[in-house]
C-alpha cells in the first residue's frame, strides 16, 4: 500500500514541475543570455534555469515550509520534517540554450535519506514521467493518457542501445571519449541526449537499454533513478556500490551487469 504522505510528496512535485515547465517553455526570451559558468565556460547558467529554481522551491516551501532542499542553483537548506527536496530546474541547460527539444525539470522528494516521490517534466516533448517508490512507474503525454511504465526485455549486448554524457572539463572528456570509442563495438550503438534525467526516462519506458556517465550529481538523477527502478531497471555504480558523482549505470536486467563490468574494465570512473 502507498504511503499517503509519498503520494502527496509526488503530487506536490508534480505540480511544481508543470509549473517550472511552462515557465521555461513559454518564458524563454529570444536572446537568452548566459548569467553565470559552473565548471567550465561551456558549462552554462541561464536566467531561467536560476528563475526555474526560484519557483520550485518558493511552491514547495509554500505547502511544506519545514522541508529541507538540495537545488543545482545553489539552494540547500536542512529542513527539520525529515523530507528534503532535491531539485534540477533544467536538466540539459545547454539544449535549452540551442533551442533544442530534450531538457527537463526533474524533482526528487527524500525521506530520511531515500528517494520516496519523482517527477521527471519534459515539456518539448509533451511528457512527464513520475514514481512513487514501491508504487510503479508512470508517464503522461499529450498524446495519450496515463500509462505505467517497464523497460524493455533484455537483448544482447552487441545489440543495446546505450546512452552515455560528457563532462565539460575538457581532459575529462577526453578520457569518456576513449571509453566511449572501447564501446561502440560491443553495442548496438551509443546515444548522447543531453539530459541525464531524460535518459534515465527513456531507459524507463524502452526506449533505450542502458545509460551511463561519470560526474553526475544527486540532482541530476535522483527523480530519474527512480523512476527507472520502478519500471524495472537496475542502477548503480561502480560493481556493488550506488550511483555516484564516479561513476552513474543503469541498464536493463541482463544489459546491466555486462554493461557495468566493462565499463569498470575499461575504467571509465577515473582520469
Amino acid at each position: 500500500m502507498t504511503d499517503p504522505l509519498h503520494t502527496e510528496l509526488l503530487t506536490l512535485a508534480r505540480r511544481a514541475a508543470a509549473r517550472a515547465g511552462a515557465l521555461l517553455r513559454d518564458g524563454r526570451p529570444a536572446d537568452l543570455a548566459v548569467a553565470a559558468t559552473k565548471s567550465s565556460p561551456i558549462d552554462v547558467v541561464t536566467e531561467m534555469d536560476i528563475a526555474a529554481e526560484k519557483l520550485i522551491t518558493g511552491l514547495i516551501s509554500e505547502a511544506r515550509p519545514d522541508d529541507g532542499f538540495l537545488g543545482e542553483e545553489g539552494t540547500s537548506t536542512a529542513g527539520t520534517s525529515g523530507i528534503r527536496w532535491i531539485i534540477d530546474p533544467l536538466d540539459g541547460t545547454v539544449n535549452y540554450l540551442y533551442g533544442l527539444p530534450t531538457w527537463s525539470v526533474s524533482i526528487a522528494a527524500e525521506q530520511d535519506g531515500e528517494t520516496v516521490a519523482g517527477v521527471v517534466a519534459v515539456p518539448m516533448r509533451g511528457e512527464t514521467f513520475h514514481a512513487v517508490r514501491g508504487a510503479g512507474a508512470h508517464a503522461t503525454g499529450a498524446w495519450e493518457g496515463e500509462r505505467r511504465l517497464a523497460c524493455r526485455p533484455a537483448p544482447p549486448l552487441d545489440q543495446a542501445l546505450v546512452s552515455t554524457g560528457f563532462n565539460y572539463v575538457a581532459e575529462v572528456r577526453a578520457h569518456q571519449a576513449e571509453v566511449a570509442a572501447r564501446l561502440i563495438p560491443l553495442l548496438r550503438d551509443i546515444r548522447r541526449g543531453g539530459s541525464a534525467a531524460v535518459d534515465l526516462c527513456d531507459l524507463a519506458c524502452g526506449r533505450l537499454d542502458g545509460y551511463y556517465e561519470r560526474g553526475l550529481n544527486a540532482w541530476d538523477v535522483a527523480a530519474g533513478d527512480l523512476i527507472a527502478r520502478e519500471a524495472g531497471a537496475l542502477t548503480g555504480g561502480r560493481p556493488g556500490e550506488r550511483p555516484a558523482r564516479d561513476l552513474t549505470v543503469a541498464g536493463t536486467p541482463g544489459v546491466f551487469e555486462p554493461l557495468q563490468r566493462l565499463l569498470e574494465d575499461f575504467g571509465a570512473w577515473h582520469d
